[in-house]
């Protein structure tokens, strides 16, 4: 069944429409990222000649040094890029892989129940790092100028440092007794054991050397030698499971994107190991099947809400690293499985999630991530999210590295049914397993349309595709950048078993109604998100930047 569908789904994504393959390269060129000095940093690259992917290298890396709280070098990445000059569009795959010593059960006590926070501190929770990998093979394969004139911006940062921020600083007040436990990270992070007031210099000298190794030496500047087997020792010595031949084997990986149409839109989004893509395209695939301009707003937001509950039941259900589990993407994309789906849904009633196949049941848990989008003068673009897993990452610093290490093993299911720090529950598919990579929700994405193209994405965990799916539906409405990533969300992700939404998103009368049909609702105590958009339209080769305004992102397009 599995090849049929694969058949068909080929044959579909031949008949997509060619949309504005031939327009104009838009001549002028935007960032927008979610800090003002990363987004800066890409700008500076343009102007020295680069290209958008030679900005995308100084962007990660700018990323890295002044939001270390969201990703990093101890981190990975997915990188969505499409080059105009033909059309050419792939996913680079700087995901982190699980240590050749990991274990299914590596997690769980001997009673087979989960270790409390064992997965989530210390190096013991981090996987093998992507984003040296990553940088390096976009600078050599897509670049137009040398690793280390992409890396300059981002070495001159951490030598120098930057101020404190409000947000940097409210994630080392969450998290200022797990960085407190191994002295590399408080030694840049905090000041006497205390976090710092806002203002205090940031200084990285470790980081800026770790940056300046990688420049000179390329892979094996991180993967390769003493660099390398220091680190190892040290993860070792504090209780991590890493190896040299860990290091030395990773490689990143070039991936198909998901590509679907909706309402002569062709969307392009991430593959797995992200589940993003596949989840887009389903839930696109059952919206289609409604006249949804013709319904009212409720209606519409019960009928967004059941697609999510579906695709998401789905991520938990079949979704894992296709290199190591068969992954039925041709199955879970192809319109005829939305006819399956959509058929179950009511117009007038919520579907509980208990009423799905493979329920999994159980309640919650925690998110921290970053995105950027780059569109350049000649039409190339990159959208971007990268990431270390929680906030800090697994807490541990490598000492003498600058190099903050991921708690990214808790993307994995380390027990079917038990849910991670996103809430989200996963299956065997997702098991851990040496060298595999963990499932994510990054879900970097590009659309296009005879209006024109836009590039967007998200931090915020379980919450990244249903953000990314709003988006898209106001953007295909005629929303501009500004008022996409400004507009209030809602989610749901089939457990638990209940729409999250920030307070402007749904009205009492909205809630109300929303309840009647079923609904259980819970108003988020936070706002989440941190979206990223570039749009180009053709009409005027308008090009727009925007970030953001929950937070303090960085957006600005430039003529050079």
């Amino acid at each position: 069944m599995f090849r049929s569908f694969k058949r068909l789904s080929l044959l579909l994504l031949m008949m997509l429409p060619v949309l504005a393959a031939t327009a104009a390269a838009p001549g002028k060129s935007a960032i927008a990222s979610a800090h003002p000095l990363a987004t800066a940093a890409g700008h500076e690259i343009l102007e020295q000649g680069g290209n958008a992917f030679d900005a995308a290298v100084a962007v990660s890396a700018a990323l890295t040094v002044v939001e270390p709280f969201s990703s990093g070098l101890g981190g990975g990445g997915l990188w969505l890029l499409s080059r105009a000059e033909d059309q050419h569009s792939v996913m680079i795959d700087g995901r982190e892989v699980a240590p050749g010593a990991a274990t299914a059960d590596m997690y769980l006590d001997e009673q087979g129940e989960p270790i409390p926070r064992a997965s989530l501190d210390g190096p013991l929770a981090a996987g093998i790092p992507g984003l040296p990998a990553a940088l390096v093979h976009m600078a050599d394969q897509y670049g137009r100028l040398p690793l280390a004139q992409s890396l300059a911006p981002a070495i001159r940062l951490a030598t120098a440092g930057f101020p404190l921020y409000a947000r940097m600083r409210l994630g080392l007040q969450y998290k200022q007794k797990l960085i407190q436990r191994w002295p590399a990270g408080a030694g840049i992070f905090l000041v006497g054991g205390d976090v710092p007031e806002p203002g205090h210099v940031i200084r990285q000298p470790d980081l800026a050397r770790t940056f300046e190794r990688l420049a000179v030496e390329g892979r094996d500047g991180f993967y390769a030698g003493e660099f390398a087997d220091g680190m190892v020792s040290a993860v070792r010595e504090a209780g991590g499971i890493w190896s040299a031949e860990d290091l030395r084997d990773y490689r990143v990986v070039e991936r198909a994107p998901i590509e679907f149409s909706y309402r002569g839109v062709r969307i392009v989004s991430a593959p797995p190991p992200s589940s993003g893509g596949v989840a887009l395209a389903d839930m696109f695939n059952i919206l289609g099947g409604f006249d949804l301009a013709g319904l009212d707003k409720v209606t519409r937001i019960h009928l967004n809400v059941e697609a999510m509950r579906r695709a998401y039941r789905d991520r938990a259900e079949y979704l894992g690293d296709s290199d190591f589990v068969a992954v039925p993407v041709g199955m879970l994309t192809h319109p005829f499985y939305a006819d399956g789906q959509r058929s179950s849904i009511r117009l007038d009633r919520a579907t509980p999630s208990s009423a799905l196949p493979g329920y999994r049941g159980e309640e919650p848990k925690g998110a921290h991530t970053t995105h950027y989008s780059i569109l350049d003068a000649d039409g190339n673009r990159v959208a971007a999210t990268q990431t270390i897993n929680g906030w800090f990452g697994s807490g541990y610093v490598i000492p003498g590295t600058g190099v903050l290490l991921n708690n990214e093993m808790d993307d994995f299911a380390i027990k079917p049914g038990v849910q991670n720090l996103y809430e989200l529950v996963g299956a065997s598919a997702n098991a851990i397993a040496p060298g595999k990579r963990p499932l994510s929700s990054m879900s970097p994405t590009i659309a296009e349309s005879d209006r024109g193209v836009i590039i967007l994405g998200t931090p915020g965990g379980s919450r990244i595709i249903s953000m990314v799916m709003l988006g898209l539906l106001s953007w295909i409405d005629g929303a501009d950048a500004t008022a996409v990533v400004s507009l209030p969300r809602y989610h749901h992700q089939y457990v638990p078993d209940r729409i999250y939404f920030e307070p402007a998103a749904l009205d009492e009368a909205t809630r109300k109604e929303l309840e009647s049909m079923g609904h259980e609702l819970r108003e988020s105590s936070r706002l989440y998100g941190n979206m990223n958009v570039v749009t180009w339209d053709y009409a005027g080769d308008e090009v727009r930047a925007a970030s953001d305004p929950r937070n303090e992102g960085g957006a600005a397009v430039r003529v050079y």
